[in-house]
């Protein structure tokens, strides 16, 4: 099984930390989000792993050469931003003969098993019943500001509706930034580049898609320094006991 960690982003959020360290690399508890990604990757049962880079990509380079464990890692420099969902396009061929794939915002971080949902979508089926699997699972979670999230619409696990970020949010069930995703997605990917999984792929796929809960798991976008703060502590906490 292969997936797409993305990594590109600027960390403008976080800065000045970012100024020197691309976010992805930024440690928590001793480790890099990357590794740790890494390592949830490895025992969800993935092989080979997909990095998109952009900023200080020679450091990630450097990291990834120095790894001796885990999945293959692949990496995929980008120039200029293809945005998420235009870097999986553009890394087509990485996909190629994959019945499913896994992508994954690298600036997140969580304790939930990537098993749940690498399972929920083999064993979820088509939304209208027939067999092969939904063109897509996201993992969702309870926000208390789902209007600083992309919001999703379940019903009865079928995706129903979703909006990035609305200024009147229908739910609180906010995108965890985790899919499983078919190949056929690909085809949903409008041109021009760069375009976004959650305001450009995802709409597309309402009706075709199913919601998987990441439950009690610990979540966490590491996005300002606050919130890097808040995982150095809570993270740190629960490594530890």
């Amino acid at each position: 099984m292969k997936a797409v960690l993305l990594a590109a982003g600027l960390g403008t959020r976080l800065r000045p930390v970012t100024d020197a360290v691309p976010k992805c690399l930024v440690e928590v508890a001793g480790r890099t989000l990357l590794d740790t990604w890494l390592d949830a990757l490895a025992a969800a049962g993935v092989d080979e792993v997909l990095v998109n880079t952009h900023h200080l990509a020679e450091q990630v380079a450097a990291h990834v050469a120095g790894r001796t464990a885990g999945p293959l890692v692949h990496l995929a420099h980008e120039p200029v931003l293809l945005g998420s969902a235009g870097t999986l396009v553009r890394n087509r061929e990485f996909l190629d003969g994959e019945d499913m794939f896994l992508v994954l915002n690298a600036d997140n971080l969580t304790d939930f098993d990537l098993r749940v949902l690498v399972d929920a979508h083999r064993a979820g089926g088509d939304p209208e019943g027939a067999a092969g699997g939904a063109v897509a699972t996201l993992t969702v979670f309870r926000t208390p500001r789902p209007s600083e999230c992309g919001i999703v619409e379940v019903v009865d696990g079928r995706v129903v509706g979703f909006v990035e970020k609305p200024a009147v949010p229908r739910s609180d069930l906010a995108n965890a930034g985790m899919y499983a995703f078919g190949p056929e997605v690909l085809e949903e990917v409008p041109e021009p580049l760069p375009r976004d999984v959650g305001f450009d792929l995802l709409p597309r796929l309402v009706g075709r898609a199913r919601a998987v809960s990441i439950g009690d798991s610990w979540f966490l976008d590491i996005g300002t320094p606050q919130a890097l703060e808040r995982a150095r502590a809570e993270w740190g906490a629960r490594a530890s006991a």
